[in-house]
């Protein structure tokens, strides 16, 4: 009872804040992450009342399932956007810029932090500015993603921009990998070098193995099916199986055979939308069934948020220095690497502003870092003040930048005004039939 007390607490909240953000007109992803703060443990849940807002980090926590899944349907349909018809134009262009900003926003991040540790040793170590470096390479998706559904984006900037938040994910396991082994050679000395160089490697080369067979198996089953509805319930049923199997993990010495699931959906999507012609209406349905999972996914990311890192001011000032140096990096490593490609002038104003958001990947990655003991706890707590600022802020920036390049439309005035006299009429109705 109280977890389905919570689910619906949780949508409610969510959906009601868009209406009370509507004047505003900020993106619902931005309306969900506020309502999840209000009914999460630091607000509501202080009251300390069942059924009302999430009363404590536990409870949030026992709602990890609804998150994992709905990560695995936003992978699964960032995947779609690598057709092959379309990386035949954006191809090359979408994996030097998503691999020349992902860097540059490590080398940023990794330099500012880097005088900070000169001035403040005790307080900021070298092993957590490359840590927090590495770190910085990730983009959020779901964000990115939901934005550009709600507005219906559709140009050259949105063209490049989901391809380029999909490589995020694996450039940053990458660099994360790197770095973090280091960091951790300097502050546990660790010199196991076996693990750090194969478990980045098998994860990547994996998850892409495991996508591709389960997108295969996707494909030959969806042609058993003549209903639509059939095949979005198979679409469905395999995209939590394929989420299910790539959170499996075995241990072979020190290393770590494992899947990242974000690659593995991807790698399944893409395989899936390639190979089946009837893809695209399967893909068009998904999206709509998931509408509230996505919804539920973004009030949870928001009760998740962790209000109490704004009591410690050298987390607030170590944080904001974070944000403020990967958002250069992300802006400008974007900005030159288009010019190199030979991007359009609105693709170098506004694609970097669009990779600004930052969460469930890098969630993941303080996670791990955890593992630097007390160093750990402070990545977490600069990593966690960063996404708390990125994922308020990062979806308005978004919008705005969408709208400035011209890959959003703002609806014309008489729409607006026949939807607005439509709600009179039926009001007016309702209350002549009292």
């Amino acid at each position: 009872m109280q977890i389905l007390l919570s689910l619906s607490v949780a949508i409610l909240a969510g959906l009601l804040m868009t209406r009370v953000f509507k004047p505003l007109k900020m993106p619902a992803v931005t309306s969900y992450l506020v309502a999840g703060v209000l009914v999460g443990p630091f607000v509501l849940g202080r009251l300390g009342i069942d059924g009302i807002g999430f009363t404590s980090e536990e409870d949030v926590s026992a709602l990890s399932l609804v998150s994992n899944v709905a990560l695995a349907f936003i992978a699964f349909s960032i995947g779609s956007e690598f057709r092959l018809s379309a990386l035949k134009k954006t191809g090359k262009q979408a994996f030097v810029i998503g691999v020349f900003q992902a860097l540059t926003a490590t080398a940023a991040v990794i330099a500012v932090l880097f005088v900070i540790h000169l001035f403040f040793p005790e307080r900021l170590t070298l092993p957590q500015a490359l840590t927090l470096g590495a770190i910085a390479t990730a983009t959020a998706p779901a964000s990115t993603l939901m934005v550009v559904r709600e507005y219906k984006a559709k140009g050259e900037v949105t063209s490049l921009l989901l391809p380029i938040v999909a490589l995020d994910d694996a450039v940053g396991l990458i660099v994360f990998a790197v770095l973090f082994g280091v960091s951790k050679t300097m502050a546990l000395g660790s010199t196991d070098l076996l693990p750090l160089v194969l478990n980045p490697l098998i994860e990547i080369v994996g998850s892409l193995v495991l996508g591709t067979i389960s997108g295969l198996v996707l494909v030959q089953l969806e042609k058993l099916f003549n209903s639509n509805t059939n095949r979005l319930n198979m679409t469905i049923a395999f995209v939590f199986l394929t989420a299910a199997l790539s959170m499996a993990e075995w241990h072979a010495g020190p290393v770590t055979i494992g899947f990242s699931p974000l690659l593995t959906c991807m790698m399944a999507g893409t395989i899936f939308c390639n190979r089946c012609p009837l893809s695209g209406d399967v893909m068009a349905a998904s999206d709509k069934w998931t509408s509230p999972l996505l919804a539920l996914f973004f009030v949870i990311s928001g009760a998740s948020l962790d209000l109490s890192v704004f009591r410690d001011i050298a987390i607030v000032l170590i944080g904001l220095s974070y944000v403020l140096s990967r958002c250069v990096g992300k802006y400008f490593g974007t900005y030159f690497s288009a010019i190199l490609m030979k991007c359009s002038d609105k693709v170098r104003k506004y694609l970097g502003i669009t990779l600004f958001p930052q969460a469930g990947v890098a969630l993941g990655m303080c996670t791990l870092a955890m593992e630097l003991g007390d160093a750990g706890r402070l990545i977490r707590n600069i990593t966690l003040f960063a996404i708390l600022v990125y994922e308020l802020l990062g979806p308005l920036l978004t919008r705005e930048a969408l709208i400035r390049s011209g890959d959003i439309t703002p609806k014309p005035k008489a729409i607006e005004e026949r939807r607005e006299n439509r709600l009179k009429e039926v009001l007016s109705m309702e209350e002549k039939s009292k």
